[in-house]
C-alpha cells in the first residue's frame, strides 16, 4: 500500500485559511500531511490584494512542498485557482470541489453566473473590492450563533478582478474530482452545483449550508478520508 497522500485545503473568496481549523486539526490527529495555502486576493489592504494568477501560484507552492501526492480540497472559489494549475504540477491524486466552482478554460467566476453580480455583493467605491452582506445567512445559516458570529469577524474583503480573470486550463480534465454538493447552500444555488458537478468523476451531498467545514466537519473529514483511502491503495 502507498503512503496515504497530503492533503491541502483551499479556501474560498473573503475567508481566511483558518476557515479550515476543525477540518485541518481532525486530519493531523490522524496523521496526516496538511497544507492550508493563504490566497493572496482576500485581505485587509486593498492595494496589496493578489490576482487569480496570483493565488494559482500560492496553490501550485503549496502543491510543490508537499512529500509526496496531495489531495486538494477546494471551497467556493478556491475551485478557480485549484482548477487552473492541479494538472500541471504532477503532485495531485485527487480534486474535490466542496460546493466549489468547477469551471473550464476561458470561464471567469462571474462569467459563471451569467456576468451578474449577486445582490449580496458590496462592490467598493474605487470598484476594486468586493465584500459580502448578509454572510450569516449567505455562508453560514446552518451554523450556531457563536460559530457564524466568529467567521463573519474573520471575513477580508476580495480582490474583485479575480471574479473577472478567466481560467486558462481545466485540471479536472485530466485528474479525478469529486463534487460535493451542498444542499443549503444559500451561495452557490443547488442547480448550478450540480451542473458543475457533471463534470466530476463522483458526486457526494452534504445537507449544509455553504461552509460545511464550520457546519459539519466531521462529514467533510470522512469524504476526504475516503478519498486518500483509495487513493492510497
Amino acid at each position: 500500500m502507498r503512503a496515504a497522500p497530503s492533503v491541502v485545503l483551499v479556501h474560498g473568496a473573503w475567508h481566511r485559511p483558518s476557515c479550515w481549523s476543525q477540518v485541518a486539526c481532525q486530519l493531523i490527529g490522524g496523521g496526516i500531511d496538511v497544507r492550508v495555502p493563504d490566497l493572496p486576493s482576500a485581505g485587509p489592504d486593498a492595494g496589496r490584494l493578489g490576482s487569480l494568477a496570483a493565488d494559482a501560484d500560492v496553490v501550485r507552492a503549496a502543491l510543490a512542498e508537499v512529500p509526496g501526492k496531495a489531495v486538494v480540497v477546494a471551497h467556493s472559489y478556491g475551485g478557480l485557482p485549484v482548477t487552473e494549475v492541479a494538472a500541471g504540477t504532477g503532485k495531485v491524486a485527487h480534486v474535490v470541489y466542496l460546493c466549489a466552482f468547477q469551471l473550464d478554460r476561458g470561464d471567469s467566476l462571474l462569467s459563471a453566473i451569467g456576468g451578474n453580480e449577486p445582490p449580496w455583493w458590496i462592490t467598493s467605491a474605487d470598484g476594486k473590492t468586493v465584500t459580502p452582506a448578509n454572510p450569516r445567512d449567505v455562508f453560514y445559516n446552518d451554523c450556531t450563533e457563536e460559530v457564524a458570529a466568529a467567521a463573519e469577524a474573520a471575513l477580508e474583503p476580495q480582490a474583485k478582478a479575480a471574479f473577472t480573470q478567466p481560467l486558462r486550463n481545466a485540471a479536472w480534465r485530466e485528474l479525478p474530482s469529486t463534487y460535493v454538493i451542498c444542499e443549503r447552500d444559500n451561495a452557490i444555488p443547488v442547480f448550478a452545483q450540480e451542473a458543475m458537478s457533471q463534470r466530476a468523476s463522483a458526486v457526494r451531498r452534504l445537507a449544509t449550508s455553504h461552509s460545511p467545514f464550520l457546519s459539519r466537519p466531521d462529514e467533510v473529514v470522512a469524504i476526504v478520508r475516503e478519498i486518500l483511502a483509495a487513493a492510497a491503495g
